[in-house]
């Protein structure tokens, strides 16, 4: 470690485990992570076992990035393995599910 080299203004980080959890419907929830002054925000997926959303997951105003961390994410026409990364444009849709649960990291670049 370098004493002489500090974080530069704004730099931040976040732990998952600290990070509040919201459960967004049975089964399935979100830890809040990181959220940039333009409404860019970064957060963690956790879904359990068997969960699926309940409706269409519609990325508005902007993209969806998703990078599954662990398990296997279903975007409602196929199977993402860990390590997949997704890339959802603006306007798009999908209906996450998983069978044997899973864990993701999502980034909205335009909130």
């Amino acid at each position: 470690m370098h004493p002489e080299i500090l974080a530069q203004e704004g730099y931040t980080s976040t732990s998952v485990d600290e990070a509040p959890v919201h459960e967004l419907f049975p089964g399935i929830r979100l830890r809040p992570l990181w959220r940039g002054p333009d409404g860019a925000h970064a957060n963690v997926l956790e879904m359990e076992a068997g969960t699926s959303w309940p409706h269409r997951d519609v990325h508005e105003p902007g993209p969806e990035e998703v990078y599954v961390v662990a398990g296997t994410f279903n975007d409602g026409a196929r199977d993402y393995p860990a390590g997949a990364f997704l890339h959802a444009p603006a306007g798009s849709w999908h209906v996450p599910s998983t069978a044997t649960g899973c864990t993701l990291f999502l980034f909205y670049p335009e909130g």
